[in-house]
C-alpha cells in the first residue's frame, strides 16, 4: 500500500513539474509571441476599421446628403433620336430614325467558356439592346474546349445574323491568357478597332435593352472618362416557387425582395449581401473621390482609346479588369459608377465554385499589387495623394490586410489565446471594431439585417480561403495563376438541386463535396472551445464552438445547392 501511494505521489510530483515546466515556457516563450500577433492583429483591425469608416461616410454623404449622383457630376444628355418619343415601344424607332452618324460604333464583347447553360440568355440579351445595327458589332469570344457546346454557340450565332444582327463568333486554337487572352484577341480584329467604346458582358449578364441608351451619353459628353461601370443584379428565377424538399441545409428560400438567383439559398444571398455592401459603399466612395475603382471585369463600358494607351489587356495576373483599371488610371483617365442602372448576372449556388472564384479574385488581386506597387511609386504626372490612395488604400488595406486579419485574428490567434492567460486581448479590438464594422455593413443592408450573424460566420470560415489566397498572391507560389471558371446554372440550375433536405453527403457517393481543411480548423476550434470552457476563465467559448460548427457545416458540405458529381 505504501508503495502504491508513493507511486502516486511521485507521478502527481512529476506531473506538477510538468506542469510548472510548461507554464515556464509558455510565459517565456509562447505568451510573448502570441502577443504580438495580438497587436499586430490590432494594428490592423484599427487600419481596416479606418478604411470603412472613410468609404461609408464618404458614400453616404456623398450620395444620400450631397446627391452627388452621376448625372450631376457629368453632362448626360440622351443620344439624338429621329421620331418618336424614345420612350417604351417607340424607344427603338427613335433611335433608329435617327441616323446611324449621330451614334458611336460600338462593340459589344460577350467572352465564353464551355457555357452550355447560360450562352443563350447572354446572346440574346446583347442582340436586343437598342442601338442602330450599322453601329453595334456583338462579337462572341468562344474559348469552349466542348465541340458540342461550340457548335451550339456558332449556331446561336448564326441564327442571330440570320436576323439581320451583325454579330460575329471567334474562336482561338489556345486559351492563353484565359479571359484577357480572349479579349485581347478580340480587339485585333479589324472592325473592333474601327470602335469607339466596347461593352464587356460575361456569359451570365442579361443587360436590359435601354443599356447603351443610358450609358453611352456619359462617355460621348465626358471625354475624360475612360470607363461606366454598372451594378449587378440577382434577379428572381423559379427557384422562389421550389418545394422544400429539394434543398438541403441552409439552403431554403426565404422571404424578401426577390431579386436572377440571388434567394436559391442562403449562400447566395450572403453572396449579395457582400457584393451590395461591395457596390453601394466601395465603388460609390471611389467614383465620387478619386474618379476610380477596380473595373468589376463585366457590365462595364470601356473607352477603346483609353485601353489603347493604358497598353492593352494583360494576362499577368487572373484579375485582368482590375490590371488594365490601374494602369488607365495612372494614364490621367477618369472612371464613372453609375448604381441606378443594373444588369441582371448569376451568383455562384455551389461552395466549391464560389471558393474558387473567391480564391481567383483574391490571388489576383494580391498578385497585381506586387507586380504594379513599384509601377505605381515611379508613375510621373500622379499625385502623391493619388499614389497613396491606390497603394494603402486601394490595395495595401482591401486586397492584402482585409483577406489576411479575419482568419489570423479571429480564427487563430483569439482562440489560441484561451490556452495562454498570459496574453491579453483589449475588449475594444475584440468586441468594439469588429461590431463598428458588421454596423456599417449592415445599415447598407436593411433587408438583410436579420443574416448579419450568420454572414459573420459564413465570412469567417471564407476567410480561411481569401488569406491563403492572398500570400499565394503576394508570394507567387504555384497556385498563383490558376483560372478556374465559375461554374454557372442557368435555366438548368432546377435539375441539379436533388439533395433532400437534412439529408447528409455520403462521402463514399462523392468526396468532392467534403472539405478537409474546413474539417480540420473545425476541430481546432472546438479543442480551443472545449479548453476555454472546461479549464480557461470561459472568455470567448460561446463564439469559438460557434465558429467551429460553421466550418464543420461547411466542410462537411451542408451549403450551398448541390448538383450531379462526377464521381455519380
Amino acid at each position: 500500500m505504501e508503495g502504491m501511494w508513493g507511486r502516486a505521489l511521485a507521478a502527481a510530483a512529476s506531473g506538477d513539474r510538468i506542469a510548472a515546466a510548461w507554464a515556464a515556457v509558455r510565459a517565456q516563450a509562447v505568451a510573448p509571441v502570441l502577443q504580438t500577433a495580438v497587436w499586430a492583429c490590432i494594428a490592423m483591425s484599427v487600419m481596416l476599421v479606418i478604411e470603412v469608416t472613410y468609404m461609408s461616410l464618404v458614400s453616404f454623404v456623398a450620395i444620400k446628403l450631397l446627391r452627388r449622383v452621376p448625372d450631376r457630376r457629368y453632362k448626360w444628355e440622351p443620344m439624338p433620336s429621329g421620331s418618336g418619343s424614345g420612350k417604351g415601344d417607340d424607344e427603338e424607332a427613335a433611335v433608329v430614325g435617327a441616323g446611324g452618324d449621330a451614334f458611336p460604333l460600338v462593340l459589344v464583347q460577350i467572352p465564353m467558356y464551355n457555357e452550355r447553360e447560360v450562352y443563350k440568355l447572354s446572346i440574346g440579351a446583347a442582340c436586343a439592346l437598342t442601338w442602330p445595327s450599322d453601329r453595334i458589332i456583338i462579337q462572341v469570344l468562344d474559348d469552349s474546349t466542348d465541340p458540342f457546346i461550340k457548335e451550339l454557340v456558332e449556331f446561336e450565332c448564326k441564327e442571330w445574323a440570320s436576323k439581320k444582327i451583325n454579330i460575329k463568333y471567334e474562336v482561338r486554337d489556345n486559351r492563353k491568357g484565359y479571359k484577357a487572352g480572349a479579349l485581347k484577341k478580340g480587339m485585333e480584329h479589324s472592325y473592333a478597332q474601327q470602335c469607339d467604346f466596347v461593352v464587356i458582358f460575361d456569359a451570365d449578364f442579361q443587360p436590359e435593352s435601354d443599356f447603351l441608351l443610358k450609358t453611352i451619353p456619359f462617355l460621348v459628353h465626358n471625354p475624360e472618362i475612360a470607363l461606366v461601370q454598372t451594378r449587378w443584379e440577382f434577379g428572381c428565377t423559379w427557384s422562389c416557387q421550389l418545394s422544400r424538399h429539394h434543398w438541403m441545409f441552409l439552403t431554403w428560400p426565404m422571404p424578401g425582395n426577390f431579386a436572377v438567383n440571388y434567394d436559391v439559398c442562403l449562400m447566395t444571398r450572403i453572396q449579395k449581401m457582400s457584393l451590395d455592401y461591395h457596390f453601394k459603399v466601395e465603388q460609390e466612395s471611389g467614383s465620387s473621390m478619386h474618379a476610380f475603382f477596380g473595373f468589376n471585369g463585366t457590365a462595364g463600358i470601356w473607352r477603346v482609346s483609353a485601353i489603347n494607351e493604358a497598353g492593352g489587356w494583360k494576362d499577368r495576373t487572373t484579375v485582368e479588369d482590375m490590371d488594365l483599371a490601374v494602369r488607365a488610371s495612372l494614364k490621367g483617365w477618369q472612371f464613372l459608377y453609375v448604381g441606378d442602372i443594373r444588369v441582371k448576372s448569376e451568383l455562384p449556388s455551389t461552395f466549391k465554385a464560389y471558393r474558387h472564384q473567391q480564391h481567383r479574385w483574391t490571388c489576383g488581386a494580391a498578385n497585381l499589387f506586387r507586380k504594379m506597387a513599384q509601377e505605381i511609386v515611379r508613375s510621373k504626372g500622379v499625385s502623391v495623394w493619388k499614389k497613396l490612395h491606390l497603394l494603402y488604400s486601394f490595395f495595401f488595406v482591401r486586397r492584402v490586410i482585409a483577406p489576411i486579419l479575419t482568419f489570423l485574428f479571429y480564427c487563430v490567434v483569439i482562440p489560441l489565446s484561451v490556452m495562454v492567460p498570459e496574453v491579453n486581448i483589449p475588449v475594444w479590438a475584440m468586441f468594439y471594431i469588429p461590431t463598428a464594422i458588421t454596423i456599417m455593413n449592415a445599415i447598407r443592408n436593411p433587408g438583410s439585417i436579420h443574416l448579419v450573424p450568420l454572414w459573420i460566420l459564413f465570412e469567417n470560415v471564407m476567410s480561411m480561403h481569401r488569406m491563403r489566397a492572398a500570400l499565394t498572391g503576394l508570394l507567387e507560389t504555384m497556385y498563383v495563376n490558376e483560372w478556374v471558371v465559375t461554374e454557372k446554372v442557368g435555366d438548368h440550375v432546377k435539375d441539379k438541386l436533388e439533395v433532400p433536405l437534412l439529408e447528409p453527403v455520403k462521402p463514399t457517393e462523392c468526396v468532392e463535396r467534403i472539405y478537409v481543411a474546413e474539417i480540420l480548423v473545425s476541430l481546432y476550434l472546438l479543442v480551443c472551445a472545449s479548453y476555454d470552457f472546461v479549464l480557461g476563465a470561459q472568455r470567448y467559448y460561446l463564439y469559438i464552438f460557434l465558429q467551429a460548427f460553421a466550418f464543420l457545416l461547411l466542410g462537411l458540405g451542408f451549403v450551398g445547392t448541390t448538383e450531379h458529381c462526377s464521381c455519380s
